[in-house]
C-alpha cells in the first residue's frame, strides 16, 4: 500500500472535475484526478447539449479546439399523442453569434478533451479506480482510498456524480428520493453528415435540439430528447424514477424504441447505424436537492451537488459543472493561500456560487421540478394539441368547424378550471 501527499485531490473526471483540474493545476497546485471509468468520458451519457459561456469563461479559446459538433440554430419542442406531433420551432439569426452559442457535444469526445488540456497544465489523472473512502483526521477531510493506496490531500473535491455516495457517507448528502432521479436512455445513430444537414434543414456546423413530451414515456413524467451532431443523432428518453412505465407500463427500454418508431422521428434516422447505446442517472430536483456544499477539507460540485435544471423546453447541467468546478478551484486557491482548509474557510465557495448564474438560475426555477411532475403536460396537452391542429388542417369533405368553436370544444374536454389552474401554476413558477 502506497502513500502519496497532493495540495488537492478531485474524486471524478467528468466536467466539474476537469474544470476544477484545470484551474488548479494551472495556478500551480498538486492536483490528482481520480476517475473510476477506464477513461473520461467512458460512462458519460448524460447531456447532449452544452451551453458555452461557462466553458469560455474557463478558456477562452475553447472553440479552436474542442471536439464540438453543430452549433445549435433551431430549437423545437414537439408534444406526441398517437400518430400526431405537433411541433413549436424557434430560430433566430442571434444563435449564430458567439454570444449565447451552444454546441451539441459527444461527451466520449468532449471530457477526454477536457482532461487532456488539465493533464496539460500539470494535473495528474488516474483511470479505472474508484475511491472508495474518504480519509479523515482532526475532524476533517484529509485524503482518500484508491484501490489498495492512501491519497492525501489538503482539501477533496467530489465531483463523482449524481448520488455521489463519497458525500453521502461524510452525512453532506441524503440519498436521492425517486422523484428527484430521472433515468436516461440515449442512443447515438450514426449517419453521414450531409444526410444530418438536408434532413434536419441546417447549414454544415448547424444543428438543432428538440425536447418532446407524450408519446415517448406514455405519458408519464419524463420525455424525449434529439440533438444533431456533425456525423450522427443523438436522441433517447429520459424518465422519473417514480414514475417508471406510466399509463402503459412501458418499460424503460421500449420508451427508446417507440420514440424511434414515431412517424415525426422515423424518417429523421432512417438507414442510420447504432454507434452508442447507454444509461445513465440524471438529477432532477434542482435547488431543493442540493447539499450541504462543503465541510472541513471537501467540496461538492457538478451533478454530486445537484447542480441541474429540467425545465422542460431546456435541460441544463454541463454550463453548472464547468462554473461550479472553477468556483471550487478559486475557492481551494484561496484557502491554499491562507492555509486554512477549514469549513469556515472554504465557505467562500457558497459565496462565489451566489454572485455568479449558479444560484441565480437554480434559485429562480427553484419550482420548475413541481411543474413538471404534472402529469398533464405528457397526457393532455399532447392530445390538445393534436385535436386542435387536427381539426384546424383537415379536410376531408365534412362540414367545416369554426376554429372558436373547435378550441372551445377541445379546451373544454381537458376542464378550463385545470388550464387555469396549471397556467397559474406556470406564471408562478416562471
Amino acid at each position: 500500500m502506497s502513500e502519496e501527499k497532493f495540495d488537492a485531490i478531485v474524486v471524478g473526471g467528468g466536467l466539474a472535475g476537469s474544470a476544477a483540474a484545470y484551474t488548479l493545476a494551472r495556478a500551480g497546485l498538486e492536483t490528482a484526478v481520480i476517475e473510476r471509468g477506464t477513461a473520461c468520458g467512458a460512462k458519460n451519457m448524460t447531456g447532449g447539449r452544452l451551453y458555452a459561456h461557462s466553458l469560455e469563461r474557463l478558456m477562452p479559446d475553447f472553440a479552436e479546439t474542442a471536439p464540438l459538433e453543430r452549433r445549435i440554430v433551431k430549437e423545437r419542442i414537439m408534444l406526441m399523442s398517437g400518430s400526431a406531433a405537433t411541433t413549436v420551432e424557434y430560430d433566430d439569426e442571434a444563435f449564430r453569434e458567439r454570444a449565447g452559442a451552444s454546441y451539441s457535444v459527444l461527451r466520449a469526445k468532449l471530457d477526454p478533451w477536457l482532461a487532456e488540456r488539465a493533464e496539460e497544465a500539470g494535473a495528474m489523472y488516474v483511470t479505472g479506480i474508484r475511491v472508495d473512502k474518504l480519509l479523515q483526521k482532526d475532524g476533517g477531510v484529509c485524503g482518500v482510498v484508491a484501490g489498495d493506496d492512501l491519497l492525501y490531500a489538503d482539501v477533496v473535491l467530489l465531483a463523482d456524480g449524481v448520488h455521489s455516495l463519497l458525500a453521502q457517507k461524510l452525512g453532506m448528502k441524503k440519498a436521492l428520493a425517486p422523484h428527484q432521479v430521472a433515468v436516461g436512455v440515449k442512443e447515438v445513430i450514426g449517419l453521414d453528415e450531409k444526410t444530418v444537414s438536408e434532413r434536419f434543414g441546417v447549414c454544415a456546423g448547424q444543428g438543432v435540439a428538440c425536447l418532446v413530451a407524450g408519446r415517448p414515456t406514455g405519458g408519464a413524467v419524463g420525455g424525449g430528447f434529439l440533438y444533431t451532431n456533425r456525423d450522427s443523432i443523438s436522441l433517447g428518453t429520459v424518465v422519473t424514477l417514480n414514475h417508471i412505465g406510466g399509463g402503459a407500463g412501458v418499460k424503460v427500454p421500449d420508451m427508446v424504441e417507440r420514440f424511434k418508431a414515431s412517424p415525426a422521428i422515423a424518417p429523421l434516422i432512417e438507414g442510420g447505424t447504432l454507434l452508442e447505446y447507454a444509461a445513465h442517472l440524471v438529477p432532477e430536483g434542482g435547488y431543493h436537492m442540493m447539499p450541504e456544499l462543503f465541510w472541513n477539507g471537501v467540496l461538492t460540485a457538478g451533478d454530486a451537488a445537484g447542480f441541474v435544471i429540467n425545465m422542460g423546453y431546456s435541460f441544463r447541467g454541463m454550463d453548472f459543472a464547468i462554473e461550479s468546478g472553477r468556483l471550487a478551484a478559486e475557492t481551494i486557491l484561496r484557502a491554499k493561500r491562507q492555509n486554512d482548509f477549514s469549513a469556515s474557510c472554504l465557505s467562500h465557495y457558497r459565496t462565489l456560487l451566489e454572485q455568479s448564474f449558479v444560484m441565480r438560475d437554480l434559485r429562480h426555477y427553484q419550482n420548475m421540478p413541481a411543474l413538471m411532475d404534472t402529469r398533464q403536460i405528457y397526457n393532455e396537452f399532447p392530445a390538445l394539441a393534436a385535436e386542435i391542429f387536427g381539426g384546424l388542417f383537415r379536410v376531408d369533405g365534412s362540414p367545416p368547424k369554426k376554429p372558436a368553436k373547435l378550441i372551445g370544444a377541445a379546451l373544454r374536454s381537458v376542464g378550463l378550471t385545470e388550464l387555469v389552474k396549471l397556467g397559474a401554476k406556470a406564471l408562478g413558477t416562471l
